[in-house]
Protein backbone atom coordinates (compact mmCIF):
# COMPACT_ATOMS: atom_id res chain seq x y z
CA UNK A 1 0.00 0.00 0.00
CA UNK A 2 1.39 3.39 -1.03
CA UNK A 3 2.04 5.75 1.89
CA UNK A 4 0.79 9.33 2.01
CA UNK A 5 4.32 10.84 1.78
CA UNK A 6 5.02 8.71 -1.30
CA UNK A 7 1.81 9.90 -2.96
CA UNK A 8 2.70 13.51 -2.16
CA UNK A 9 6.15 13.07 -3.73
CA UNK A 10 4.66 11.49 -6.85
CA UNK A 11 2.16 14.33 -7.12
CA UNK A 12 4.91 16.93 -6.78
CA UNK A 13 7.04 15.17 -9.39
CA UNK A 14 4.06 15.01 -11.74
CA UNK A 15 3.40 18.72 -11.38
CA UNK A 16 7.09 19.45 -11.90
CA UNK A 17 7.19 17.33 -15.05
CA UNK A 18 4.06 19.00 -16.38
CA UNK A 19 5.44 22.47 -15.68
CA UNK A 20 8.60 21.54 -17.56
CA UNK A 21 6.48 20.84 -20.66
CA UNK A 22 5.08 24.36 -20.75
CA UNK A 23 6.75 26.64 -23.27
CA UNK A 24 7.91 30.20 -22.72
CA UNK A 25 4.81 31.77 -24.28
CA UNK A 26 2.63 29.93 -21.76
CA UNK A 27 4.56 31.42 -18.86
CA UNK A 28 4.29 34.84 -20.48
CA UNK A 29 0.53 34.36 -20.61
CA UNK A 30 0.45 33.35 -16.94
CA UNK A 31 2.56 36.40 -16.04
CA UNK A 32 0.20 38.78 -17.85
CA UNK A 33 -2.89 37.26 -16.22
CA UNK A 34 -1.32 37.32 -12.76
CA UNK A 35 -0.26 40.96 -13.24
CA UNK A 36 -3.77 41.97 -14.31
CA UNK A 37 -5.37 40.01 -11.46
CA UNK A 38 -3.09 41.73 -8.94
CA UNK A 39 -3.87 45.10 -10.51
CA UNK A 40 -7.59 44.39 -10.18
CA UNK A 41 -7.32 43.16 -6.59
CA UNK A 42 -5.25 46.14 -5.48
CA UNK A 43 -7.12 48.69 -7.60
CA UNK A 44 -8.07 50.85 -4.58
CA UNK A 45 -4.41 51.12 -3.59
CA UNK A 46 -3.06 51.62 -7.12
CA UNK A 47 -5.71 54.06 -8.34
CA UNK A 48 -4.76 57.73 -8.15
CA UNK A 49 -8.34 59.03 -8.40
CA UNK A 50 -11.88 57.79 -7.97
CA UNK A 51 -12.85 55.96 -11.21
CA UNK A 52 -16.20 57.76 -11.40
CA UNK A 53 -15.19 61.22 -10.15
CA UNK A 54 -15.67 63.86 -12.84
CA UNK A 55 -13.62 67.01 -13.28
CA UNK A 56 -14.79 68.98 -16.30
CA UNK A 57 -11.88 71.37 -15.95
CA UNK A 58 -9.53 68.52 -16.87
CA UNK A 59 -11.54 66.86 -19.63
CA UNK A 60 -9.44 65.20 -22.34
CA UNK A 61 -6.28 65.92 -20.33
CA UNK A 62 -3.15 64.38 -21.81
CA UNK A 63 -1.06 61.83 -19.87
CA UNK A 64 1.06 63.55 -17.26
CA UNK A 65 1.87 63.78 -13.57
CA UNK A 66 -1.74 64.46 -12.53
CA UNK A 67 -3.32 61.83 -14.78
CA UNK A 68 -0.92 59.00 -15.61
CA UNK A 69 -2.81 57.95 -18.73
CA UNK A 70 -4.81 61.11 -19.25
CA UNK A 71 -8.47 61.88 -18.59
CA UNK A 72 -11.61 61.21 -20.60
CA UNK A 73 -14.26 63.64 -21.86
CA UNK A 74 -15.71 63.90 -18.34
CA UNK A 75 -12.35 64.47 -16.69
CA UNK A 76 -12.21 60.98 -15.18
CA UNK A 77 -8.82 59.38 -14.65
CA UNK A 78 -8.18 56.70 -17.29
CA UNK A 79 -5.59 54.85 -15.17
CA UNK A 80 -8.02 54.44 -12.29
CA UNK A 81 -10.87 53.40 -14.58
CA UNK A 82 -8.59 50.89 -16.27
CA UNK A 83 -7.76 49.26 -12.93
CA UNK A 84 -11.38 49.02 -11.84
CA UNK A 85 -12.42 47.89 -15.31
CA UNK A 86 -10.08 44.92 -14.95
CA UNK A 87 -12.14 43.78 -12.00
CA UNK A 88 -15.30 43.51 -14.07
CA UNK A 89 -13.63 41.90 -17.09
CA UNK A 90 -11.92 39.24 -14.97
CA UNK A 91 -14.94 38.65 -12.74
CA UNK A 92 -17.37 38.26 -15.63
CA UNK A 93 -14.98 36.08 -17.60
CA UNK A 94 -14.12 33.82 -14.67
CA UNK A 95 -17.62 33.20 -13.36
CA UNK A 96 -19.18 32.90 -16.82
CA UNK A 97 -16.70 30.22 -17.84
CA UNK A 98 -16.92 28.51 -14.44
CA UNK A 99 -20.70 28.19 -14.80
CA UNK A 100 -20.38 27.05 -18.42
CA UNK A 101 -17.68 24.53 -17.54
CA UNK A 102 -19.68 22.96 -14.69
CA UNK A 103 -22.99 22.77 -16.55
CA UNK A 104 -21.54 21.89 -19.95
CA UNK A 105 -19.21 19.22 -18.59
CA UNK A 106 -22.07 17.67 -16.61
CA UNK A 107 -24.31 17.58 -19.68
CA UNK A 108 -21.58 16.14 -21.87
CA UNK A 109 -20.59 13.47 -19.35
CA UNK A 110 -24.17 12.28 -18.87
CA UNK A 111 -24.84 12.26 -22.62
CA UNK A 112 -21.61 10.44 -23.43
CA UNK A 113 -21.99 7.82 -20.71
CA UNK A 114 -25.66 7.01 -21.16
CA UNK A 115 -25.76 7.34 -24.94
CA UNK A 116 -28.96 6.54 -26.82
CA UNK A 117 -31.87 8.96 -26.77
CA UNK A 118 -30.42 11.01 -23.91
CA UNK A 119 -27.26 11.61 -25.90
CA UNK A 120 -29.20 12.59 -29.02
CA UNK A 121 -31.52 14.93 -27.11
CA UNK A 122 -28.77 16.71 -25.18
CA UNK A 123 -26.50 17.13 -28.18
CA UNK A 124 -29.29 18.39 -30.43
CA UNK A 125 -30.05 21.08 -27.85
CA UNK A 126 -26.36 21.99 -27.77
CA UNK A 127 -26.28 22.10 -31.59
CA UNK A 128 -29.17 24.57 -31.60
CA UNK A 129 -27.26 26.88 -29.25
CA UNK A 130 -24.09 26.50 -31.33
CA UNK A 131 -26.01 27.51 -34.45
CA UNK A 132 -26.04 31.11 -33.19
CA UNK A 133 -22.86 33.22 -33.10
CA UNK A 134 -21.77 33.70 -29.48
CA UNK A 135 -21.88 37.50 -29.64
CA UNK A 136 -25.31 37.64 -31.29
CA UNK A 137 -26.77 35.16 -28.81
CA UNK A 138 -25.21 36.97 -25.87
CA UNK A 139 -26.53 40.28 -27.18
CA UNK A 140 -30.06 38.90 -27.46
CA UNK A 141 -30.01 37.40 -23.98
CA UNK A 142 -28.65 40.54 -22.32
CA UNK A 143 -31.17 42.68 -24.21
CA UNK A 144 -34.00 40.45 -22.94
CA UNK A 145 -32.82 40.07 -19.34
CA UNK A 146 -31.19 43.45 -18.75
CA UNK A 147 -27.58 44.54 -18.54
CA UNK A 148 -26.69 43.58 -14.98
CA UNK A 149 -23.56 41.79 -13.80
CA UNK A 150 -25.42 38.55 -13.12
CA UNK A 151 -27.30 38.60 -16.42
CA UNK A 152 -24.13 39.24 -18.43
CA UNK A 153 -22.46 36.28 -16.70
CA UNK A 154 -25.49 34.07 -17.44
CA UNK A 155 -25.61 35.17 -21.08
CA UNK A 156 -21.93 34.48 -21.72
CA UNK A 157 -22.09 31.19 -19.81
CA UNK A 158 -25.04 30.08 -21.93
CA UNK A 159 -23.13 30.70 -25.16
CA UNK A 160 -20.07 28.77 -23.89
CA UNK A 161 -21.85 25.74 -22.43
CA UNK A 162 -22.12 23.72 -25.70
CA UNK A 163 -18.35 23.81 -26.22
CA UNK A 164 -17.75 22.17 -22.84
CA UNK A 165 -20.58 19.69 -23.39
CA UNK A 166 -19.07 18.53 -26.67
CA UNK A 167 -15.52 18.08 -25.40
CA UNK A 168 -16.72 16.31 -22.24
CA UNK A 169 -18.94 13.99 -24.26
CA UNK A 170 -16.10 13.10 -26.61
CA UNK A 171 -13.81 12.35 -23.69
CA UNK A 172 -16.37 10.13 -21.94
CA UNK A 173 -17.09 8.18 -25.12
CA UNK A 174 -13.35 7.54 -25.46
CA UNK A 175 -13.06 6.36 -21.85
CA UNK A 176 -16.26 4.41 -21.28
CA UNK A 177 -15.19 1.30 -23.22
CA UNK A 178 -11.77 1.01 -21.63
CA UNK A 179 -10.86 -1.86 -19.36
CA UNK A 180 -10.81 0.08 -16.10
CA UNK A 181 -14.39 1.22 -16.69
CA UNK A 182 -15.49 -2.31 -17.51
CA UNK A 183 -13.75 -3.52 -14.36
CA UNK A 184 -15.61 -0.93 -12.29
CA UNK A 185 -18.89 -2.04 -13.83
CA UNK A 186 -18.06 -5.69 -13.12
CA UNK A 187 -17.41 -4.80 -9.48
CA UNK A 188 -20.88 -3.29 -9.25
CA UNK A 189 -19.92 0.36 -8.99
CA UNK A 190 -22.78 2.75 -9.69
CA UNK A 191 -22.85 4.87 -12.83
CA UNK A 192 -22.35 8.19 -11.01
CA UNK A 193 -19.36 6.75 -9.11
CA UNK A 194 -17.73 5.53 -12.31
CA UNK A 195 -18.49 8.75 -14.11
CA UNK A 196 -17.37 11.25 -11.50
CA UNK A 197 -14.66 9.34 -9.63
CA UNK A 198 -12.96 7.47 -12.44
CA UNK A 199 -13.81 8.98 -15.84
CA UNK A 200 -13.93 12.67 -14.93
CA UNK A 201 -10.25 12.90 -13.82
CA UNK A 202 -9.25 11.52 -17.23
CA UNK A 203 -11.14 14.18 -19.20
CA UNK A 204 -10.55 17.10 -16.83
CA UNK A 205 -7.27 18.28 -18.45
CA UNK A 206 -8.98 18.79 -21.82
CA UNK A 207 -11.85 20.62 -20.12
CA UNK A 208 -9.39 22.95 -18.38
CA UNK A 209 -7.69 23.72 -21.69
CA UNK A 210 -11.07 24.58 -23.16
CA UNK A 211 -11.78 26.81 -20.15
CA UNK A 212 -8.60 28.83 -20.63
CA UNK A 213 -9.35 29.35 -24.32
CA UNK A 214 -12.95 30.32 -23.65
CA UNK A 215 -11.87 32.81 -21.00
CA UNK A 216 -10.46 34.86 -23.87
CA UNK A 217 -13.78 34.61 -25.70
CA UNK A 218 -15.70 35.63 -22.58
CA UNK A 219 -13.54 38.72 -22.05
CA UNK A 220 -13.93 39.68 -25.71
CA UNK A 221 -17.70 39.11 -25.62
CA UNK A 222 -18.11 41.21 -22.48
CA UNK A 223 -16.09 44.03 -24.02
CA UNK A 224 -18.16 43.82 -27.21
CA UNK A 225 -21.43 43.99 -25.29
CA UNK A 226 -20.18 47.02 -23.37
CA UNK A 227 -19.03 48.66 -26.59
CA UNK A 228 -22.50 48.49 -28.13
CA UNK A 229 -24.14 49.75 -24.94
CA UNK A 230 -25.25 46.45 -23.37
CA UNK A 231 -22.62 46.33 -20.67
CA UNK A 232 -22.78 47.56 -17.10
CA UNK A 233 -24.47 50.95 -16.81
CA UNK A 234 -22.34 54.11 -16.54
CA UNK A 235 -20.50 55.39 -14.62
CA UNK A 236 -19.24 51.84 -13.94
CA UNK A 237 -15.79 51.50 -15.48
CA UNK A 238 -15.57 48.70 -18.05
CA UNK A 239 -12.95 48.28 -20.75
CA UNK A 240 -15.51 47.94 -23.53
CA UNK A 241 -17.35 51.02 -22.31
CA UNK A 242 -14.08 52.97 -22.21
CA UNK A 243 -13.38 52.02 -25.83
CA UNK A 244 -16.87 53.14 -26.83
CA UNK A 245 -16.49 56.48 -25.02
CA UNK A 246 -13.06 56.95 -26.57
CA UNK A 247 -14.42 56.65 -30.09
CA UNK A 248 -16.38 59.85 -29.59
CA UNK A 249 -13.05 61.70 -29.37
CA UNK A 250 -10.88 59.46 -31.54
CA UNK A 251 -9.47 62.35 -33.57
CA UNK A 252 -8.64 64.72 -30.72
CA UNK A 253 -7.69 62.15 -28.03
CA UNK A 254 -7.07 58.77 -29.65
CA UNK A 255 -5.49 57.39 -26.47
CA UNK A 256 -8.93 57.19 -24.84
CA UNK A 257 -9.83 54.25 -27.09
CA UNK A 258 -6.35 52.85 -27.66
CA UNK A 259 -5.40 52.29 -24.00
CA UNK A 260 -8.39 50.08 -22.99
CA UNK A 261 -8.14 48.32 -26.37
CA UNK A 262 -4.56 47.35 -25.56
CA UNK A 263 -5.68 46.08 -22.15
CA UNK A 264 -8.34 43.87 -23.78
CA UNK A 265 -5.80 42.67 -26.35
CA UNK A 266 -3.27 41.73 -23.66
CA UNK A 267 -5.79 39.79 -21.59
CA UNK A 268 -7.23 37.91 -24.58
CA UNK A 269 -3.71 37.16 -25.85
CA UNK A 270 -2.64 35.92 -22.42
CA UNK A 271 -5.51 33.44 -22.14
CA UNK A 272 -4.90 32.20 -25.69
CA UNK A 273 -1.21 31.67 -24.91
CA UNK A 274 -2.11 29.74 -21.77
CA UNK A 275 -4.68 27.62 -23.58
CA UNK A 276 -2.35 26.78 -26.45
CA UNK A 277 0.49 25.95 -24.06
CA UNK A 278 -1.66 23.70 -21.88
CA UNK A 279 -3.00 21.92 -24.95
CA UNK A 280 0.49 21.26 -26.29
CA UNK A 281 1.68 20.05 -22.88
CA UNK A 282 -1.24 17.65 -22.46
CA UNK A 283 -1.04 16.24 -25.99
CA UNK A 284 2.20 17.10 -27.88
CA UNK A 285 0.78 15.42 -31.00
CA UNK A 286 -1.56 18.41 -31.45
CA UNK A 287 1.47 20.70 -31.61
CA UNK A 288 3.11 18.50 -34.25
CA UNK A 289 -0.11 18.35 -36.25
CA UNK A 290 -0.45 22.14 -36.16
Amino acid sequence: MTSAPTLAIKRQNGLRDFAAKLNASTWIGFAIVVALVLAAVFAPQLATHSPSKQNIMNQLAQPGSQYLLGADQFGRDIWSRLLYGARYSLTIGFFAILVAMVIGTLIGMIAGYLGGKIDILFMQIMDVVLAFPALILGLALVALMGATLTNIIIAIAFTATPAFARIARAGVITQRDREYVQACQAMGFSGPRILFRHIMPAILPEVMVMASLWMATAVRTEASLAFIGLGLAPPTATWGGMVRDGFDNILSAFHLAIIPSIAILLLVLAFNLIGDGLRDAIDPRLKDAG
